[in-house]
């Protein structure tokens, strides 16, 4: 068999090719994996997998957003928060509403699953969480703030989060019940604001279903 000649410099084209169906030959539009590969679940699968979920659930969870300011990361912490059960938030601060166009753009449609409170103060929103009956954890790198894995994230729990550049505001720290931090090991001094929330609210929900785990 001759080898197929191209431009000077070009590299060669092979001449054996593997013809492959197109992705609508298969269902879900993927070809299937080696046998007993993990599958992606069906839409059914997974909300049936959310109902089982759903029902371990009992705890309360909501967050007071101090000035977090990027349109962008309140839509992604909106989504986390709906996607792990959190029913309300508290914007303060310059906190843009849910309704703004870049918000909703991030949060793909779940505000509509978390009810959102306008108040201005960070502090008179930790001080309502707490008549609510939430205990309140700021999320920030301040002194005697505990590892987040040893923080008292039992019972209904209200997570505070801080503004990009600045963090929570002195007055919001001093009246969370507690304050937290997420260790790096790293050089990399500090986390996005949304991933932050993100993490913290995953080991909120950990806590609850692994308790002493």
């Amino acid at each position: 068999m001759t080898t197929p000649t191209t431009p000077s410099g070009a590299r060669p084209i092979a001449s054996d090719r593997i013809e492959r169906a197109p992705a609508s030959a298969y269902p879900g539009g993927r070809p299937p994996g080696p046998p007993g590969a993990p599958k992606q679940l069906r839409t059914t699968d997974v909300k049936r997998l959310n109902r089982d979920w759903r029902r371990r659930t009992d705890r309360r969870l909501a967050l007071i957003l101090d000035s977090v300011a990027q349109p962008f990361n309140v839509g992604s912490v909106v989504r986390t928060a709906a996607a792990l059960g959190a029913r309300k938030l508290w914007l303060c601060g310059n906190t843009p509403d849910l309704t703004t166009g870049s918000v909703g753009k991030t949060a793909l449609g779940t505000s509509r699953f978390v009810e959102a409170v306008r108040e201005p103060s960070p502090a008179a929103a930790a001080k309502a969480a707490a008549g609510d009956g939430f205990r309140v954890v700021a999320v920030e790198l301040a002194s005697g703030a505990l590892p987040l894995f040893e923080a008292p994230l039992d019972g209904d729990i209200c997570l505070a989060i801080g503004n990009e550049d600045h963090g929570c505001s002195p007055t919001l720290l001093a009246a969370a019940g507690a304050v937290a931090y997420i260790p790096q090991p790293s050089r990399v001094g500090s986390l996005n604001v949304a991933v932050a929330a993100g993490i913290a609210m995953a080991e909120v929900r950990r806590r609850e279903w692994h308790p002493g785990g």
